[in-house]
C-alpha cells in the first residue's frame, strides 16, 4: 500500500507538470539523439580499411582463418568416418554418457538424417557446430570462471551478457559481416555470441554456490587459492557446468538457420533456401535433423550432467568401442560407401506440401460457423492487436513511463523500476519510440495467449503423469525448430501480417511456459497438499489456495520466459508483415544500414530488459513476500 501510495502521488504530481510541457504526448524531437551519422561513418571506415589495416591482417584475419581450417578439419573428419563409422562413434559417447537406450536411439536419429537425404548438409551443420560450441564454451567457461570467483566481474558482466542473449541475432549480424564478410567465420561467431552467455552464466553461478563448508575445509589444509578451484570448487560445480554445456549447444543448434542467412552451409541453408521459395515439405526434411539433433545432445548431457550412470574406472569398454568404431570405419571406406546411400533415403517434401495444400484450401476460408484461419486472423488483428498498438501509442510518453515504473516497482524494488524506465527512455532516445511501441503490442497480445493456454496445459500435465509422458516428445520437438521453421505453416494458414508473426511466437513460447509451469506445480510440497485434503478441500480448492500459491516463484519464470521467448520470434515475424522494429532490424541486415539495424536491436534489448524488470520480481522483493 505505501508503494501504491507514493506512486499515486507521484502521478499527480508529474502528469499535468509534463502535460504542460509536452502535450502532444509523443516522445520530445529535442530529447532524441540521431545516430544515423556516425554509425554511417564507422560503417564506411570498416568496408574501407578491411583488406588493408593491420587490424583486420593480423588480428581479425587469424581469426577467420582460423574458424575456417577448423570447421574444414572437423568436416573432413566426419567424411572420413563414413556414415557408419560416425553413427557408430555418436552411439559410442551416447552409451558411454548414458547406456544402452539413449545410444541406440542416437543411432536411430542419424540414421533417420540419412533417411530423410539430408546426410551432408547434417555433417556440415555438426562442423560447424562443433567449432561453435567449443568456442563458446571455452569463452563462456573463461567468462564464468572470473564472475565467479570475483564480485565485482560478476557485476560488470551481467548486463553484457544480458545484452549478448536479448540482442537479435539479425541485429548483431551486420557488423559481423562487415568485419568478416559472408561465410563460415561470421556464422560461427554470430553462433558464439548468442550462445556463450548460458555457460558463463551457469559456470558462475556453480562457483559461487559451491558448499562454503567444504571450502573451508579445504583452506583449512593449506590449499592455495588454485588448489581450491581446481580439487573443490570445479568437482562441487560439475552439474552447473555439464547444465551450461546443455543450453549453449541448444542455443547453438537454434542459430544454425539464422547462421545461414550469413553463409553458412548445411541444414540451415536448407531450411532457409526452402522457405524463400515456400516449400514446407522441404523446410522441414531439413528441419527434423536439427531437431533430431538436438533431442539426442540434451538427452546425452543431461545424463552426464545427473551423475547417475556409473562405469567404474575400468578403460576396457572404452577401447573395445574405439576399435569397433575404427573397424567399422575402415569397412565403410573399404566398400566405398562413405556417404549415405541415395537409395536409401525417403522423400517426404511431397507428401508433407499435399498435406499444407489441403490444410491451406479447406481451412484458410470458408469453413462453416467457425470461419477460416484468415478470418481468425483478421479478427485478432482488429480486435486485440490494433487496440493495444492505438492504446499504447495514443498514450503520452510520460504515462508509459509511469505505468513501467508503478509495474516494476510493485513487483520488484525501486532499482528494478529505475532499470525498467531508464530502458524505455532509451527507445525514445534513440528515435525508434513508436515502432517500439507497436512490437510491444504484439509481444503483449502473445504473451497473453501464450499464458492462457500454457497455464491451462501446464496444470493439466501436472496432474496427469500420463498427458505428462504424452506431452514430452511434442514439446521437445517444438522448442527444437528452428524458428523460421514455423513461419511457412504459419503463413499458409493464417496469410501475412502481424497476426501470424504472433502465432509463430505463440507457438514457440509455449513448450517453455508448459515445462516451467508444470514442474513447478508438481515441486508443491505433498504435506501442503495432505493438509489441505483432510480439511475437506475439493481438486479445485487445493489448485487454487495452495498449488498456485505456492508455486508462484515458478509461474513468474513461466511468465518472464514466455516474454524472452515471444520478443525473440516476434522480431523474426518482421519477415512476414510483423513490421515494427522487426522489419527494421530485417531492412538494415538487408541493406547493410547499420544504423537501422542497430538502432532497432538496441530498442529490442530495452524492450526485453523492461519487460524482464516488470514479469521477475528480484531476490529482495522475494525475501520481502516470504
Amino acid at each position: 500500500m505505501l508503494k501504491l501510495g507514493v506512486l499515486l502521488v507521484v502521478a499527480a504530481v508529474a502528469i499535468p507538470v509534463l502535460h504542460t510541457r509536452w502535450a502532444s504526448g509523443s516522445w520530445p524531437a529535442p530529447l532524441t539523439v540521431d545516430l544515423t551519422e556516425p554509425l554511417g561513418k564507422v560503417s564506411d571506415w570498416i568496408i574501407d580499411n578491411r583488406d588493408g589495416h593491420p587490424l583486420f591482417l593480423y588480428f581479425f584475419g587469424h581469426i577467420s582463418n582460423a574458424v575456417v581450417l577448423s570447421v574444414r578439419a572437423v568436416y573432413l573428419v566426419l567424411l572420413a568416418l563414413g556414415w557408419a563409422g560416425t553413427t557408430a562413434l555418436a552411439a559410442l559417447i551416447a552409451w558411454r554418457a548414458a547406456g544402452v537406450k539413449l545410444a541406440a536411439g542416437t543411432a536411430v536419429s542419424l540414421a533417420a538424417c540419412g533417411l530423410l537425404g539430408m546426410w551432408v548438409p547434417t555433417m556440415q551443420t555438426l562442423a560447424l557446430m562443433a567449432v561453435a560450441v567449443a568456442a563458446s564454451v571455452i569463452l563462456g567457461a573463461f567468462l564464468g570462471l572470473a564472475a565467479g570467483l570475483s564480485d565485482r566481474t560478476f557485476r560488470i558482466l551481467r548486463p553484457v551478457l544480458d545484452t549478448m542473449q536479448v540482442l537479435p541475432a539479425f541485429a548483431y549480424l551486420l557488423p559481423v559481416v562487415l568485419i568478416f564478410g559472408i561465410g563460415v567465420p561470421a556464422a560461427v561467431l554470430a553462433t558464439v555470441v548468442y550462445a556463450a552467455p548460458p555457460m558463463a552464466r551457469l559456470t558462475a553461478l556453480g562457483l559461487r554456490e559451491a558448499d562454503k563448508g567444504v571450502l573451508e575445509a579445504v583452506a583449512s589444509l593449506g590449499a592455495t587459492a588454485r588448489q581450491r578451484l581446481v580439487t573443490a570448487r570445479l568437482p562441487l560445480a560439475r552439474k552447473q557446468l555439464l547444465l551450461g554445456l546443455n543450453q549453449t549447444i541448444m542455443m547453438a543448434l537454434s542459430m544454425a538457420v539464422i547462421a545461414s542467412v550469413i553463409g553458412a552451409a548445411g541444414l540451415g541453408d536448407r531450411v532457409y533456401q526452402a522457405l524463400a521459395s515456400v516449400d514446407v515439405g522441404q523446410a522441414l526434411a531439413a528441419g527434423l535433423p536439427i531437431v533430431l539433433m538436438a533431442i539426442v545432445l540434451d538427452r546425452v548431457t543431461a545424463a552426464a550432467g545427473s551423475g547417475d550412470r556409473e562405469h567404474g574406472r575400468s578403460w576396457v569398454p572404452a577401447l573395445v568401442g574405439v576399435v569397433a568404431v575404427a573397424a567399422v570405419a575402415v569397412a565403410t571406406r573399404l566398400a566405398g560407401a562413405l556417404l549415405w546411400p541415395e537409395s536409401w533415403s525417403v522423400q517426404i517434401a511431397p507428401t508433407v506440401n499435399k498435406a499444407v495444400g489441403w490444410m491451406t484450401d479447406h481451412l484458410y476460408s470458408g469453413v462453416p460457423v467457425v470461419g477460416g484461419t484468415a478470418d481468425w486472423a483478421g479478427h485478432f488483428t482488429s480486435w486485440v492487436l490494433d487496440p493495444i498498438r492505438s492504446g499504447l501509442t495514443s498514450l503520452p510518453w510520460y504515462a508509459v513511463l509511469l505505468l513501467v515504473a508503478a509495474l516494476a516497482w510493485l513487483i520488484g524494488t525501486w532499482k528494478s523500476a529505475l532499470t525498467a524506465v531508464l530502458a524505455m527512455a532509451a527507445i525514445g532516445v534513440l528515435g525508434v519510440w513508436k515502432p517500439s511501441m507497436d512490437t510491444l503490442s504484439q509481444v503483449l497480445a502473445a504473451v497473453a495467449v501464450t499464458l492462457v493456454i500454457g497455464f491451462a496445459i501446464g496444470i493439466a500435465a501436472s496432474r496427469s503423469s500420463r498427458l505428462e509422458r504424452v506431452l514430452r516428445p511434442v514439446l521437445d520437438v517444438m522448442q527444437t525448430m528452428p524458428q523460421f521453421v514455423y513461419l511457412i505453416p504459419v503463413v499458409a494458414l493464417f496469410g501475412v501480417g502481424r497476426a501470424p508473426a504472433a502465432a509463430a511466437a505463440v507457438v514457440y513460447a509455449l513448450p517453455a511456459v508448459v515445462r516451467i509451469t508444470t514442474q513447478g506445480l508438481q515441486q508443491v510440497s505433498p504435506a501442503a497438499l495432505e493438509s489441505a485434503r483432510s480439511l475437506g478441500a475439493t481438486s479445485g480448492q487445493q489448485l487454487r489456495q495452495v498449488q498456485l500459491p505456492l508455486a508462484r516463484p515458478s509461474l513468474l519464470l513461466a511468465v518472464n520466459q514466455g516474454v524472452v521467448l515471444v520478443l525473440a520470434v516476434v522480431i523474426i515475424g518482421g519477415l512476414v508483415g510483423g513490421g515494427a522494429l522487426g522489419y527494421d532490424v530485417v531492412f538494415g541486415l538487408a541493406q547493410g544500414d547499420l544504423a537501422t539495424g542497430l538502432k532497432a536491436g538496441a530498442a529490442i534489448v530495452c524492450l526485453g530488459l523492461m519487460l524482464d524488470r516488470v514479469t521477475q520480481p528480484s531476490r529482495a522483493a522475494r525475501k520481502e513476500d516470504a
